[in-house]
């Protein structure tokens, strides 16, 4: 009866080592995982939607492309959908058979070589070229639009994204004010002169901009804001990008907001004119 009683407390005592061992390796993960919670957007425009750098970024490059085909801001929405449900927003090197990048197109159907669709850019510009030749794509629902485009063995999943699609679409349209807001840590990906030159050119490519639209200095860019509306998509761009352009902080009107500091603040006496959008990236080590 000893030995057994002893047996019994020694398994007690293993199981509660174990019990103690899984806690801790999973307090572990939760800290490991921190540098990647220090990397989220969360975009608010009555809706909220949290997104990683990267899938910000696409989302912001996918919106801008649809403005450059002068869309209404249903097309964003489809697109968005399309790309949460066949990629998550990421810029997947593979997929079904030969499917690659945001909207998991084919070569094979003649999207383009996997170089070209791996382009966010070309990818987005070929999705709307495609969606534009559906008859009222306009009145369907955003599952139906995207099915014709798509022609998916699912073609009811792309509804279930239509809401936060909806939301990224009016933040990254210019509708809501501060709506992107990002929190980045660690170091930037780039500093100084090249995250200024790569920062303008990736702005005027997304939205079709003209040299003349953009100033670059060796600091950061200033680009023109016809309205209240311009304005804001371009400076919810500039922070959707901030982590893989290196930008430090945003400005537009009396508002700006800092890759530190993840929010926006007010600054100034709120008499700033609104006309000017500018952004400052980190500084050469």
């Amino acid at each position: 009866m000893r030995a057994r009683a002893v047996v019994a407390g020694f398994v007690v005592l293993v199981l509660i080592a174990v019990v103690g061992i899984v806690l801790g390796l999973r307090q572990v993960g939760e800290r490991l995982r921190l540098p990647l919670a220090s990397r989220s957007c969360t975009v608010q425009a009555d809706g909220r939607v949290t997104l990683d750098s990267h899938q910000m970024a696409n989302a912001a490059t996918i919106a801008a492309i649809g403005i450059q085909h002068d869309l209404p801001d249903r097309a964003v929405v489809v697109a968005l959908a399309t790309a949460y449900q066949e990629s998550g927003l990421r810029n997947l090197a593979g997929g079904d058979r030969d499917s690659v990048g945001l909207f998991q197109q084919r070569p094979s159907q003649g999207w383009g070589t996997p170089t070209e669709i791996r382009d966010p850019r070309y990818a987005a510009d070929r999705f709307y070229a495609a969606l534009k030749k559906v008859r009222g794509w306009e009145d369907m629902r955003v599952t139906d639009a995207a099915q014709k485009v798509q022609r998916s063995a699912f073609p009811e999943a792309y509804e279930k994204w239509a809401d936060e699609s909806e939301v990224l679409t009016r933040a990254l349209l210019g509708h809501a004010t501060g709506a992107v807001v990002c929190t980045f840590g660690g170091d930037p990906a780039m500093r100084g002169q090249a995250a200024a030159t790569a920062l303008t050119q990736g702005l005027n490519l997304d939205w079709g901009l003209t040299p003349a639209a953009t100033t670059a200095s060796l600091t950061g860019l200033t680009v023109a804001a016809a309205d209240q509306r311009a304005g804001w998509r371009y400076a919810h761009w500039l922070v959707s990008h901030a982590n893989d352009h290196g930008v430090k902080r945003v400005r537009f009107g009396d508002l700006e907001w800092t890759n530190r500091g993840g929010s926006w603040s007010r600054v100034g006496d709120g008499a700033a004119k609104p006309v000017e959008v500018v952004a400052e990236v980190f500084a050469d080590a």
